[in-house]
Formats: structure tokens, sequence, C-alpha cells
């Protein structure tokens, strides 16, 4: 559930008062890794991905965050540099509230800091999800699986199938698996000559989603 989602709406709106709006193109950065931490994001409209890269230029997808979601939290209540990029996906609007304000909120609003706590613990127990899943399942399974949650977040109904609402490309796609994306390329190639999946630019319909739940039980 939402950050936003999990507060009343008197604590709500008293929040979001305390910042001011940004809006943000496609493609444009709102958060850059390794940054200083000045200020946390709610998301009012539009979907972001969250990514990291490691020294030797390999870039994981870490998550997408919504409506609701807050992004920037960690780095402002531990007051470390960003730990990840966040970037647009679409047409994006946000809430900046500066740290001191947001610290000082938490600080005398403890619903508040309660339902962070239990945003950070979910966040945390979908970590260690995926950790398992790389430890015991093949790339395979764990492709399969990523297009499944895909289609149930972020899919939507068309006559050809569940066409993925948020455009990610193959290295975003790999990076979301632990793999590479010629490793991808031939998992949707398979995939396309199976009926299973169509593919376009930057677009994914799931023909078949009875396949990739069978892929995903090995």
């Amino acid at each position: 559930m939402p950050f936003l989602a999990r507060l009343e709406s008197e604590d709500r709106s008293a929040l979001l008062d305390l910042g001011h709006e940004l809006s943000y193109a496609p493609r444009t950065v709102l958060l850059h890794q390794s940054e200083p931490s000045s200020h946390v994001l709610f998301v009012t409209h539009g979907w972001t991905k969250v990514t990291a890269a490691a020294s030797n230029g390999y870039e994981a997808l870490l998550a997408l965050r919504g409506p609701g979601d807050i992004i920037g939290e960690s780095a402002a209540l531990t007051g470390r540099p960003r730990s990840a990029t966040v970037t647009a996906l679409e047409p994006v609007r946000t809430v900046a509230v500066e740290r001191g304000r947001f610290t000082e909120f938490l600080a005398r609003s403890p619903a508040v800091s309660f339902a962070l706590l239990g945003l950070t613990s979910d966040r945390t127990r979908a970590a260690d999800r995926r950790r398992l899943e790389f430890a015991s399942l093949s790339v395979r399974e764990r492709f399969a699986i990523l297009l499944l949650d895909l289609a149930r977040t972020h899919g939507r109904r068309t006559d050809q199938g569940i066409e993925l609402s948020v455009p990610l490309s193959k290295q975003e796609l790999a990076g979301s698996v632990g793999a590479s994306r010629e490793m991808v390329q031939r998992l949707l190639k398979d995939l396309r000559e199976r009926g299973v999946v169509m593919t376009g630019r930057r677009a994914l319909v799931i023909v078949r989603p009875d396949v990739l739940r069978r892929i995903a039980r090995g």
C-alpha cells in the first residue's frame, strides 16, 4: 500500500501542505544516486523507476514508485547520500518536502512515524523475498515471476492480452532479475516464438499468463 494511503486524511493533508509541487517530464531524473539528501518527494501523479548503478556500470531496476508513494525518505532519515536514482517513466507530479520539515513532522506525529515504519518493513520483506528468489530460482523462472508481477500491478487488458503500462527497456528488465540484456533478449525471443508475449519498442503484451505461471513454478 502506498505511503500516503496509509495515513489519515488530516495527517496526509498536513504533510503535503509542508511542501511545494514539482513536475517532471518523461525520462527526467528526480533524484540522483550518491547526491546529498535535501528533501523527500511524494508522488501524486505518474510512475517512476528506481535504479542503482554498480561501479562496473551495471544498472539494476530496484522498484517502481507511483501515486501515493514516498521516495528519498531513507537518505532523509539517515543523512546519507541517496542510494538510488529515480527517473520519471511518464509525466510525473510530486510534492517536495524539505528534509528538516519532514523529520520535524515525524517527531510530533507518532501515527505517521508508525506508518513510515510499516512501509519500511514491507519494503524490507519484499527485498528479502527478492534475494530468496535470486538464490533459489533460475533466471528464466525469475523473469516469468517479474512479468507476472508487472501484469498484476501495471497491466491493462487489451484485445491482444495484458499490456504492461510502464515502458521498461530490456536492460531495465534484465537489471530487475539480475541477468544480462542478452539473456533477456533470448528469453523474450523464446516467449515470442511460443506465442506467450508480443513485444514492440518499449512495449510488451502478455498473451499467455498461464504459460508464465507454469514457468514460474519451475
